[in-house]
């Protein structure tokens, strides 16, 4: 593991997603802990998106940006809000110079699948029928996010794909959580690494299904058939359980004719970039708003 990030390995809470309150208490803990970003240079408005029901939503718009990014927050589908995305968005704002919409969407497993996935589609949605109020380019709109929120960006692209939505012009998956089996390498052997682990996946996957049983729109690995998909970003850290079923992802979209970089992250684990003293963390966030800003560029 990279020394700097292994020195902050004590710091992290236990993961753990048996009690949902209590990991959402540890959440909001750690997110308030880390450094505010500038957010001289952005606007930040909180909105409401009309949907069934509503969905609030914070802002980040950044000067003369002509692209968006619906965003999605890490959490296991389980924990998080827009209020402990708050630094990460801000920093993908600045980074990137394009509009972010970061979603509050219901979280389970008082709110089950599929209602995650409802609410990031109805964003999508409610982006691309107002992107001139918003002065974006509606062919520039990107989806995006951490671990789970990469899961349900993955799963956005398939709705709209399957539903003949609003068109994507890319999607921007950073360890995402994209298969409930759980039977890869990295998934089986990973049952100790810092704040993600075997068994808290196995539980955030049981709070998000419920009594469902898992699909492609739940679960996108499970997808027979990734042509038509938006061009992809998709970034891997070296200690996280999630590693092999996103690196596996990545080349059958490529096999399906989709566009993709991959980039694996050497000595890293699922969700170190927090800390923002290490200088591959400081690289990391660097390279995502770099990429958002180039795919949705000319």
């Amino acid at each position: 593991m990279d020394s700097e990030l292994e020195a902050f390995v004590p710091l992290f809470p236990k993961a753990d997603l048996t009690d949902p309150v209590t990991a959402r208490k540890n959440l909001a803990e750690l997110a308030a802990g880390v450094p505010a970003p500038d957010t001289a240079d952005l606007d930040i408005e909180d909105r409401t998106v009309p949907a069934d029901p509503d969905v609030a939503v914070r802002i980040y718009r950044p000067q003369q940006a002509r692209g968006a990014v619906v965003w999605l927050h890490g959490g296991g589908y389980v924990m998080g809000s827009v209020d402990t995305e708050h630094p990460w968005a801000a920093r993908m704002a600045s980074l990137s110079g394009a509009v972010v919409v970061s979603v509050d969407y219901r979280l389970a497993p008082e709110h089950p699948f599929p209602a995650a996935l409802d609410d990031g589609y109805a964003v999508l949605t409610w982006l691309a029928e107002h992107a001139a109020e918003l002065g974006i380019d509606p062919g520039r709109i990107a989806v995006g996010g951490h671990s789970a929120g990469g899961g349900l960006a993955a799963a956005v692209a398939l709705r709209a794909r399957d539903r003949q939505g609003p068109p994507i012009r890319f999607q921007l998956l950073n360890q995402p959580q994209l298969d409930d089996r759980q039977e890869t390498w990295s998934q089986r052997n990973f049952t100790d690494t810092p704040w993600m682990n075997r068994d808290k996946i196995t539980a955030s996957w049981r709070h998000y299904l419920g009594s469902r049983r898992a699909t492609a729109h739940a679960a996108p690995a499970r997808a027979t058939d990734l042509s038509g998909l938006p061009s992809a970003y998709i970034a891997t850290a070296e200690f996280c359980p999630n590693r092999d079923e996103d690196i596996a992802y990545a080349v059958r979209l490529l096999q399906a004719g989709v566009s993709v970089e991959l980039h694996q992250w050497p000595g890293t684990f699922h969700g170190s970039q927090a800390i923002l003293s290490a200088e591959i963390s400081q690289r990391q966030i660097a390279e995502l708003g770099a990429v958002l800003r180039r795919a949705l560029a000319e």
